[in-house]
């Protein structure tokens, strides 16, 4: 294994025994657990109530809101694994190939989004927020070499504004 290889899982348990980590993986675990229940319950009951547009748009973003979550889990559970030790970096390389975390987006200007319920929006929002977060982490982690100062101006911007939104909550 090489010095850079070494180092990289080591950051990488170091991250995932830190106290951020830890916020990140309760917050994820907790909007996974919180989502689940509302699609069950108030979700399923508000979307029989939409318009037509909106309960298509609805049972689309449910499948990605879900998706997504799962994805996020997938990877903060992986996270998990290496901090306990329980995966060699061959087996964390292997299986964090397999998940999608920087690759979800939505259109809030999609024809029928506003009448979607107000907390199904607020749970999209919250997962996109947690997608950004660990979207970073890993880059962080995996590939600190994609992340060269100024290399992509706009997206550095962008990346810029979306952790400012997300360090302080704005929806």
């Amino acid at each position: 294994m090489s010095e850079t290889s070494s180092n990289m899982i080591s950051f990488a348990g170091h991250m995932a025994t830190s106290n951020p980590f830890k916020t990140l993986y309760a917050d994820g675990m907790g909007l996974v657990e919180e989502t689940a229940s509302y699609l069950d319950g108030p979700g399923r009951i508000a979307s029989k109530d939409l318009p037509r547009l909106a309960s298509i748009l609805y049972a689309a973003e449910s499948m990605r809101l879900t998706t997504r979550l799962m994805q996020l889990a997938s990877w903060l559970l992986l996270q998990r694994a290496v901090n306990n030790g329980e995966m060699s970096r061959d087996q964390v390389m292997s299986e964090k190939n397999k998940v999608r975390i920087d690759s979800f987006t939505i259109d809030a200007n999609a024809p029928g989004w506003d009448d979607l319920p107000e907390q199904f929006r607020d749970l999209v929002a919250r997962s996109l927020r947690l997608q950004a977060r660990v979207a970073l982490l890993d880059r962080e982690i995996y590939r600190p070499e994609v992340m060269p100062a100024f290399a992509d101006n706009e997206n550095s911007v962008k990346a810029q504004l979306s952790l400012l939104q997300t360090a302080f909550g704005h929806h």
